[in-house]
């Protein structure tokens, strides 16, 4: 059976359609959580029906083998995500909030990072298997980042506070990027090569993505400004976005700097209230924020439905799926120490709302992001074990967590 790529995507969007109509018509969920529900109860039941006829999960294995789930989301999808929900994040609000933030989406993730993996570390051990330190830190940095692509799509159903909903929604914006980057830099030192990574070589590395990134962003936004506002032409302007992300993405990779970073903050200076009001008439801001909203819902319910099918790439085993479950608590109470200082030191300055830190725990949702960079281990680096691990970790966040955050709010307040 051959299927072309045009084909792979109509079947995909086809099942995201069929999908998205039994949960808005029958579950009732939020979208992005009853997708990946679906997905998972259809992947499951097409492997018991294996049983019998095997043709259909022969299909579904095909479509994931002809999908780099890693290079799709974290080279393409993930650029436009991030502009679009960093184009409809309240500036003002992130503004205020720009140092609580910047200490979650960099210090809390270096914690988390650390601490997560070490608690693994001795975890696996007491399970009986020899896993080096270094690779259960590498499982740290890609589980303690937030998913913004998650976090943006349920939070806006949950009812949490409009200062709480900011400081989750910008910490899972900014230390997405950051925990790419951190992720990256221990791939590097934990990969076999034949010159020693030097401390130097890694602050200089983390530094070029980092810094790099939010410069290219600055520079889009702003060479995207100038252009809309010299012109009166929605068409065109909208086009002129598109472009922004497009080419800023190519540029982001070509430099070896971070795309995320550079796509959160390109897409915050043209979201910006001041900016886009010198820039954009109100007919060409209509069209503007409806394309970008429609992308991010079309592409969302994409992700959802090859995040379900992944199931189909884990190895089961019943050590691994013990050492998951148990890592779901152990990942949640790691992000709750990460949280400590930064909520203790920030608290009265900026008015926090009572159990920030329990509340922010609960709603750092890990989502797609996650299971992208469980895919990029390698062999070597227990890919299977941590695989697992993520995918477990992952489906209990968005579902059990996505699911119960606005009545753990309401039972805050």
């Amino acid at each position: 059976m051959q299927l072309d790529l045009f084909t792979i995507t109509t079947i995909l969007v086809f099942l995201s359609a069929i999908f998205g109509y039994i949960n808005v018509r029958f579950l009732k969920m939020p979208n992005t959580i009853g997708l990946m529900f679906i997905t998972i109860l259809l992947t499951l039941a097409v492997f018991a029906w294996s049983y019998v006829d095997p043709t259909l999960l022969n299909v579904e294995r095909y479509i994931l083998s002809r999908i780099d789930f890693k290079t799709v989301l974290l080279d393409i999808m993930l650029s436009f995500l991030l502009f679009a929900g960093a184009l409809h994040t309240d500036f003002e609000q992130l503004r205020k909030l720009r140092w609580p933030i910047l200490s979650f989406a960099t210090l809390g993730v270096l914690t988390s990072t650390f601490l997560v993996g070490t608690v693994t570390y001795y975890l696996l051990m007491a399970l009986g298997m020899d896993v080096p330190y270094l690779h259960c830190v590498l499982f740290g940095a890609l589980i303690s980042p937030t998913d913004p692509i998650a976090v943006l799509g349920i939070l806006k159903q949950a009812g949490v506070p409009k200062k709480l909903e900011a400081k989750i929604v910008g910490e899972s914006l900014f230390n997405d990027g950051v925990g790419v980057v951190v992720f990256l830099t221990l791939f590097e030192i934990a990969s076999p090569s034949e010159e020693a990574v030097s401390a130097l070589g890694v602050i200089k590395l983390f530094g070029v993505e980092v810094f790099g990134g939010i410069a290219l962003g600055l520079l889009l936004g702003w060479a995207t400004y100038r252009l809309m506002r010299t012109i009166d032409d929605y068409d065109i302007e909208v086009i002129i976005t598109l472009a922004t992300v497009m080419t800023g993405t190519v540029i982001a990779h070509k430099l070896h700097v971070s795309a995320p970073l550079a796509m959160v903050v390109a897409g915050l200076m043209i979201g910006n209230d001041k900016l886009r009001n010198s820039a954009m008439s109100e007919n060409t801001m209509v069209y503007v924020d409806k394309f970008w909203e429609l992308i991010d819902i079309l592409l969302n319910t994409l992700l959802f439905v090859l995040l379900g099918m992944e199931i189909l790439v884990l190895t089961f085993n019943s050590t691994y799926l013990l050492a998951g479950i148990i890592t779901i608590p152990i990942v949640l109470l790691c992000r709750y120490l990460s949280l400590l200082l930064p909520i203790s030191f920030f608290k009265q300055k900026l008015e926090f709302v009572p159990r920030t830190g329990i509340i922010m725990t609960w709603g750092g949702l890990r989502g797609a992001i996650s299971i992208a960079l469980a895919l990029g281990l390698t062999a070597e680096m227990n890919r299977e074990l941590f695989l697992l691990i993520t995918y477990v970790v992952v489906v209990f966040s968005i579902i059990a967590q996505g699911l119960t955050v606005g009545k753990l709010v309401k039972l805050m307040e």
